[in-house]
């Protein structure tokens, strides 16, 4: 049994069609990313799986159990934690109290000072700008300081949704580096991004998405050799 079965999903935004019913699977411990160019419908699979967008048709099981009727907080409470696109973090509340969002659901207030400790010493800028506003870090700082509040919630699933959009080439590398640390550290992730050589180098497997439908799937070296991705990336990657 996969930790998370999607069978047949399909969605909708009013008369359009996002997903056309697509299956995927993820095992826990692996790192699978989800390719497609603009619109191809990977953002809007992420918020199904998390509850944030009704789906219109088919399931999602995490741990064998359907979680594809539940609310987003209940599916969060059942280990499913998302970096959306656009980060999340509230720009008003400092960084600690960003954080100590992510901790909300844990009353061990023991193992939650434990987990900040291992998020400090990942994130070290996190620490330095800990009373600092959100909304004035940089974009990088953001999205390391998104990540973070999703670890503090000790995610079965960590989905992320284009982690380097915006960054520039360094804080790109840095980014990915973070990605292939957690993956190393037995984190299982399911990775939306549209730099698709860089989700390749780091995935274990990986499913090609086009226009709402999956176009192929397997390992990084079978996705590469794919005709469609060449086609859908302008030349192929």
């Amino acid at each position: 049994m996969s930790l998370l079965e999607v069978a047949n999903l399909r969605a909708r935004y009013g008369a359009i069609t996002a997903l056309k019913g697509i299956d995927l699977r993820v095992e826990e411990g692996e790192l699978v990313a989800l390719v497609g160019s603009n619109g191809a419908g990977k953002t809007t699979t992420l918020a199904a799986i998390a509850g944030s967008h009704r789906a219109s048709g088919g399931t999602i099981h995490l741990d064998g159990k359907p979680i594809h009727n539940k609310p987003s907080p209940e599916i969060s409470r059942r280990g499913i934690a998302l970096v959306p696109e656009d980060r999340g973090v509230f720009p008003s509340l400092t960084v600690d109290e960003n954080l100590q969002l992510g901790s909300y659901f844990h009353t061990d207030k023991k193992l939650v000072s434990e987990q900040l400790e291992r998020i400090f010493e990942r994130f070290p800028v996190l620490m330095q700008r800990a009373h600092q506003g959100a909304g004035t870090l940089s974009g990088g700082e953001q999205q390391q300081l998104a990540i973070a509040r999703a670890m503090l919630t000790r995610p079965r699933l960590l989905m992320l949704d284009e982690p380097s959009l915006g960054l520039s080439p360094t804080l790109v590398d840095r980014m990915f580096d973070i990605i292939g640390e957690l993956h190393a550290e037995g984190v299982t992730i399911l990775l939306v991004e549209q730099n698709v050589t860089r989700a390749l180098e780091i995935a274990d497997r990986a499913y090609l998405l086009t226009t709402g439908e999956l176009t192929a799937h397997g390992t990084p070296e079978q996705i590469r050799s794919s005709i469609d991705i060449k086609a859908a990336y302008l030349g192929g990657i």
